[in-house]
């Protein structure tokens, strides 16, 4: 066989590989590496001026990218895709020079990709009935990444209706008011409520109720179900 009919079979090869990687238990490690970045290290590098708008569009692509390979089914496997490539078209459109922009379409879309992401790691998360080091890493990566869907949920809440969170700030609408909504949406959820920032309408008040409850309950709920696993 010439060499032409062996490249597609080695990139098949290459594609399952990867997504038997994302499947194992080892891709929370790098899963947390990766969402500790975009929480904590990504809004300084942001606030600073030292990472340009694209990078931190192209890491959280790459989040998104780890999704498609999250799960077997054939559905999801459609679902992820779709709701990638959508966010991949969007983001072009926005960088490139045509006069064309879904800046709000594009972060209800990243809502929806958020919202899967997180359900196929609940689900990883519990696999097997397996009880481990990994799945203590992967109910952190659950955690964060429902701080991080809080984060686009208040800046929804500002591109509708004007406001969302208030304090000494000043949000403009863009890429760069991230720092302030993961920072708010971690204090929620930590329950700390420093109170520099506050919610200024009924729909962030509730927003950051319910990511304040699910704070407190959902280490609860994770750290019962992984004992009682333990016990089986």
């Amino acid at each position: 066989m010439n060499e032409e009919g062996k490249n597609p079979h080695k990139a098949i090869r290459y594609i399952r590989h990867f997504r038997n990687y994302w499947l194992t238990d080892i891709s929370f490690s790098l899963l947390l590496v990766v969402l500790l970045f975009i929480v904590f290290v990504l809004p300084i590098l942001i606030d600073y001026g030292h990472v340009d708008m694209i990078f931190s569009n192209v890491v959280f692509l790459f989040l998104y990218f780890t999704g498609i390979w999250s799960s077997r089914e054939r559905f999801l496997i459609f679902l992820t895709s779709g709701l990638f490539f959508t966010q991949l078209a969007m983001k072009l459109l926005r960088f490139s020079d045509l006069p064309v922009e879904f800046y709000l379409l594009e972060r209800i879309v990243g809502i929806a990709n958020m919202s899967v992401f997180i359900f196929l790691n609940l689900r990883l998360l519990f696999r097997d009935r397996e009880v481990n080091v990994y799945r203590v890493v992967g109910a952190v990566n659950v955690y964060l990444s429902v701080a991080l869907l809080g984060a686009f949920v208040f800046e929804i809440i500002h591109l509708t209706i004007g406001e969302s969170i208030g304090g000494d700030i000043k949000l403009e609408g863009l890429d760069n008011d991230y720092s302030n909504y993961i920072y708010f949406s971690l204090v929620s959820l930590t329950t700390v409520g420093f109170g520099e920032l506050f919610p200024v309408n009924v729909m962030s008040k509730m927003l950051s109720v319910f990511l304040s409850t699910v704070g407190m309950l959902y280490p609860a709920v994770v750290i019962a179900k992984l004992v009682s696993e333990t016990r089986k």
